[in-house]
């Protein structure tokens, strides 16, 4: 009965499973969807995270254009999630913090002084100065 003599019978309901890619909510959008919208009515909150697993029946899929334009209505919040997935990008306040510690790390003398004269018990003799799990080492040439 799935055929006739015209080719294969259309149903007249849609069917949900269009595709495996879910696709933005927004109206005569069919870009793939990367986040999800959710809506906090209670504290006048909009939540856009990453895609959830599931499509949810109060959630809204959108995506990255839509993700990226979104605003709230006056007096709301927008919460954006970072998704974990994706790589962090360094801040400025991490790169500083960075050259901060390799700054600190290559004043060898100053360290040597505060640590009571330097080479305690078991030091490394190739060890100059250390800062947490961070050593900067003499070189083997000097």
């Amino acid at each position: 009965m799935g055929e006739s003599r015209r080719g294969p019978v259309k149903s007249a309901v849609p069917s949900n499973v269009v595709s495996p890619v879910r696709r933005c909510s927004r109206t005569a959008c069919g870009r793939p969807a990367v986040a999800t919208l959710t809506y906090v009515y209670a504290d006048s909150t909009a939540v856009l995270g990453p895609l959830a697993t599931y499509a949810e029946p109060h959630c809204y899929d959108l995506c990255a254009e839509h993700s990226e334009r979104l605003t709230a209505p006056r007096g709301w919040e927008v919460v954006r999630l970072l998704d974990g997935s994706a790589p962090a990008r360094p801040s400025g306040d991490d790169l500083e913090a960075l050259a901060n510690a390799v700054r600190e790390a290559a004043r060898p003398q100053e360290r040597a002084a505060e640590a009571g004269g330097g080479g305690g018990r078991g030091a490394d003799p190739m060890e100059v100065a250390r800062r947490g799990h961070l050593r900067v080492l003499r070189s083997p040439d000097n």
